[in-house]
């Protein structure tokens, strides 16, 4: 198998693991939405659980909109950071497939 051959497999496989990540983050990022908006129990250890991980995921973007109505906020700060998570680690697993 010649050499190049390989690094191809490898970047690929790379690519991959970064776009999965990206996408993971963003979804659990998106689920915190879902539970906000539809007012899920937040006593509930997977609520609590996705609160935690999506305010730690967003911690640069959570509280950055000052809309009048909180849901608003949550919607535009934490949905910013899922969209950025999608956009850069996409755009970083093209780079890597094509990379390597």
């Amino acid at each position: 198998m010649p050499a190049h051959t390989a690094h191809r497999g490898a970047g690929t496989t790379a690519a991959r693991i970064v776009a999965v990540v990206a996408d993971v983050f963003a979804f659990v990022i998106v689920l915190w939405i879902v539970f906000y908006l539809l007012g899920a129990n937040r006593a509930n250890g997977l609520v609590q659980w996705t609160h935690d991980t999506a305010t730690w995921l967003a911690g640069w973007s959570y509280d950055l909109f000052t809309f009048d109505r909180e849901w608003a906020r949550v919607v535009a700060g934490y949905g910013l950071a899922a969209v950025v998570y999608v956009l850069v680690g996409h755009t970083l697993a093209r780079w890597l497939g094509r990379r390597y």
